[in-house]
């Protein structure tokens, strides 16, 4: 009877799955399947979550909240409708109760059903109401330019002292005086930034520095952290197993949310308390060591950029660029710049120059007459076994 009623759901209209809440998006897109339908509370959807919701491949994102408030340009929206992603609006925080994890529903048009029964209604998005919206924020781009200004003042003379002194950065056992670091945040293009950076690892032997869910992304791609710094809300378990130095983020006011899950895992981590971000913490911790060089995969680097985080937080990140700027290249720059020193026509040309070497060796050694005869020996005896089968 199940079986026949599940049968009868898929033949009706719209777009069916299981669907799967949470709050924190990024929080979210570590447990979605393909398929699933994502029902989230993110106001102004950012690229990077968005990006993370394609990659999972959900068949909806149902959201409590507003995806497009018009404070600023946010990418989130454009990215999903681009992949093909129904996307519906505030259909209120009711949502969290009327929906259970796991459960299958159905979403068509402006309304989200399990079986028949309503769960919510909402505001479709399509090309054109992203437009306006678009169109909406970039007119009020000014305001939000002198909000993050402001935040900016404030940081800085919050933390004037560790950005201009490093006072309160903590010590490391992680050696990274006069090494190039290798820094990785799960944000922007960070797949293909680490996958174009792979002759400069191979090479250069960087210190891999994963920021939270940027340390599982370099294990995907093949490597092992040496350092993992942030909050540890979106890092695995295996991952902070694996050996590899422990920071935890910690508020300015001392306060670790993430520490008592590090401990329990039954790993040593040391405290960095400081406001801003894990990615600001990051770098100025590389930078406090004495990393030579540090090279930014995924992270933030224009203002574009910086606005579409919508979080106050980004104004830290922004003069954190500014105190570490002198060493601090984007990944993007290094795999333009960057070529190996041994190119591929130089591998070719020497395998040619080798086989050219060795053809000529025989050709004038007294042995040649002798391998000439052999061959030819072994040619006639393969002609007359090949003609005579037929």
């Amino acid at each position: 009877m199940k079986l026949l009623r599940r049968r009868e759901t898929d033949q009706l209209p719209g777009t069916i799955g299981v669907a799967r809440l949470d709050r924190r998006t990024k929080r979210l897109t570590t447990r979605l399947q393909p398929g699933d339908i994502a029902i989230i509370d993110h106001v102004d959807i950012d690229r990077v979550s968005a990006d993370a919701l394609v990659n999972c491949k959900v068949g909806a994102v149902v959201n409590a909240a507003i995806s497009t408030s018009g404070r600023y340009p946010n990418l989130g929206p454009e990215i999903l409708l681009a992949a093909g992603v129904p996307l519906l609006d505030s259909v209120g925080d009711e949502i969290f109760g009327a929906v259970r994890d796991g459960e299958r529903v159905r979403l068509d048009g402006d309304t989200l059903y399990a079986g028949e029964r309503v769960l919510a209604v909402g505001t479709p998005q399509d090309e054109d109401s992203i437009s306006a919206s678009m169109a909406e924020a970039r007119a009020g781009l000014a305001t939000q330019l002198e909000a993050f200004a402001a935040n900016t003042m404030e940081y800085l003379l919050k933390e004037r002292e560790l950005l201009l002194d490093g006072v309160g950065v903590p010590e490391i056992r992680t050696v990274l005086e006069g090494r190039h670091a290798l820094l990785v945040v799960r944000g922007y293009d960070y797949r293909e930034d680490l996958q174009a950076l792979r002759p400069y690892i191979r090479e250069y032997r960087p210190i891999l520095i994963g920021v939270d869910g940027g340390a599982d992304a370099l294990v995907e791609a093949g490597y092992q952290p040496d350092l993992i710094v942030g909050d540890m809300d979106s890092v695995s378990d295996e991952v902070l197993r694996s050996g590899a130095e422990v920071v935890v983020h910690a508020y300015a006011d001392g306060y670790a949310p993430g520490l008592q899950r590090v401990q329990d895992l039954g790993v040593h981590a040391v405290v960095f308390p400081a406001a801003g971000t894990s990615e600001d913490v990051a770098m100025l911790l590389a930078d406090e060591a004495g990393a030579q060089l540090i090279v930014a995969v995924g992270t933030h680097a224009t203002l574009v950029e910086f606005l579409d985080k919508g979080r106050q937080g980004m104004a830290s990140t922004f003069l954190t660029r500014l105190r570490v700027g002198g060493k601090l290249v984007d990944a993007k720059g290094v795999s333009r710049l960057y070529r190996s020193r041994i190119s591929s026509w130089s591998l070719v040309l020497l395998v040619l120059a080798t086989l050219v070497t060795m053809a000529a060796a025989i050709y004038v050694s007294s042995a040649a007459q002798a391998y000439g005869d052999l061959l030819s020996d072994a040619w006639s005896s393969f002609y007359f076994w090949i003609t005579g089968l037929f």
